[in-house]
């Protein structure tokens, strides 16, 4: 099946510039019951693997134009594609299994192949997405399966707290107000386990509107502003004027600047916190700067990494910070971290008009 036609279910694409491998690759799965489409080089394989993608694919190394290595990482690099095992076919020597497995490929066969172990590499690939698939499967119904008791709970909780079941002393409405507290950060644990799992599918869909960036740094000041006053360090602002509107998803913006600030205020114990809004020809950069703990040098290597936990005891879980690059990354920008202990933090969001 060329690309050109409509594809119905799930396939495995076979990518190749020499029409007679492709043919040889196409009759070997199609005997296991394999629907397979076929391309004749990268491009064509990448705006297919976009357009739908595939359970599996099987990927020439030695291509002109853009070869397999270069097919595979930009295959790996878009966020938007979901996790595909890559079966790269090559000829080459060893050194190439280095290249290949750097750029991302999950198996290797080597050329001449015996049609047995094409098919039994092709099984086990799909083995290992059929795994990965109910793995982020669970993940999605555990997550969606656990909100609903907590928000029901706290609901009752409420209703506790409202006295409408009859009057409750002091220190059960405590007991109570502590309860609701823990389902409450539970509830926002489980909301960024979501988020993340969504971004890491390519599931996420973002709404690219006009966004007044001045407005929104504002808004979240205004709402964390009592966190600060109440450990005495002073929030300031330092906002250009001359910033224009950007297309972003305001909800997901507004989720990383109030992540940001946030975490600030919770390492900062004395001294202040600056956001810094600025631009150049292209860009917009936000800044976060604090005169907190700071950041060793080691944790600043995996700073962004899902479920990174810092050494510090008020370290959260590890996810906040993996999605806000989730989220930055999916507006086409970038976030970094210069961090100095005992000294303070700057983090920079980098956005393009």
């Amino acid at each position: 099946m060329s690309v050109t036609q409509v594809i119905r279910g799930q396939y495995i694409l076979a990518v190749d510039d020499i029409p007679d491998n492709l043919l040889l690759v196409q009759l070997a799965l199609e005997q296991e019951g394999h629907q397979v489409v076929l391309a004749h080089n990268g491009d064509t394989a990448l705006k297919q693997i976009k357009q739908a993608p595939p359970s599996l694919i099987l990927l020439d190394v030695m291509m002109p134009g853009m070869d397999g290595y270069e097919v595979t990482r930009r295959i790996r690099q878009d966020k938007n594609i979901p996790f595909i095992p890559i079966l790269l076919v090559t000829a080459r020597e060893e050194s190439s299994l280095v290249e290949g497995l750097d750029a991302g490929a999950d198996e290797f066969v080597r050329k001449p192949f015996q049609i047995d172990e094409l098919q039994a590499r092709v099984r086990s690939m799909l083995r290992l997405k059929e795994t990965i698939d109910q793995r982020e499967n669970f993940v999605s119904c555990l997550t969606h399966d656990l909100r609903t008791p907590l928000v029901a709970a706290n609901r009752m909780l409420d209703l506790i707290k409202q006295e409408a079941f009859g009057e409750i002393n002091s220190e059960q409405k405590e007991a109570v107000a502590s309860i609701v507290s823990s389902n409450q950060n539970m509830l926002a644990m489980l909301n960024t386990l979501l988020e993340t799992h969504q971004y890491e599918l390519g599931q996420k869909i973002l709404s690219l509107i006009p966004c007044n960036i001045q407005q929104l740094i504002q808004e979240v000041v205004i709402e964390l502003q009592p966190l600060a006053i109440e450990k005495g360090i002073k929030l300031e602002t330092n906002i250009s004027s001359k910033v224009k509107e950007i297309k972003a998803d305001r909800l997901e913006l507004r989720r990383v600047i109030t992540n940001l600030i946030g975490n600030a205020i919770k390492f900062t114990d004395a001294g202040e916190i600056k956001i810094s809004l600025y631009q150049n020809k292209s860009q917009i950069f936000i800044e976060i700067a604090d005169t907190g703990i700071g950041i060793s040098p080691q944790d600043q290597k995996a700073i962004f990494q899902r479920y990174h936990q810092g050494n510090h005891r008020r370290s959260g879980k590890g996810l906040g910070l993996y999605l806000c690059q989730q989220i930055i990354n999916a507006h086409q920008g970038q976030i970094t971290v210069q961090s100095e202990l005992n000294k303070g933090t700057k983090f920079t969001i980098c956005l393009p008009y």
